[in-house]
């Protein structure tokens, strides 16, 4: 598994989208792409609807996700 540190490629800026996190130097929001990739598309079927994304900016996403997950506390429900 190649090891890479995703915020190289996933950027936050309140004049873009409104601030939400979006894949670098585009309008493309990370939740888009999880979307997308929860929505059953694969990385190929993203890249043809978006050509100047590059696969490891899909992987930048889950990363960030994962990230993300790893930092919040969900409390079980009984």
């Amino acid at each position: 598994m190649k090891s890479f540190w995703p915020l190289n490629r996933i950027t936050v800026d309140p004049g873009v989208m409104s601030g939400h996190p979006c894949i670098r130097g585009t309008r493309v929001t990370v939740s888009n792409v999880l979307r997308l990739l929860a929505a059953h598309h694969d990385k190929r079927r993203i890249l043809e609807a978006y050509p100047y994304l590059e696969e490891e900016d899909i992987d930048a996403c889950l990363e960030y996700a994962a990230m993300l997950a790893n930092e919040s506390e969900i409390e079980a429900v009984a």
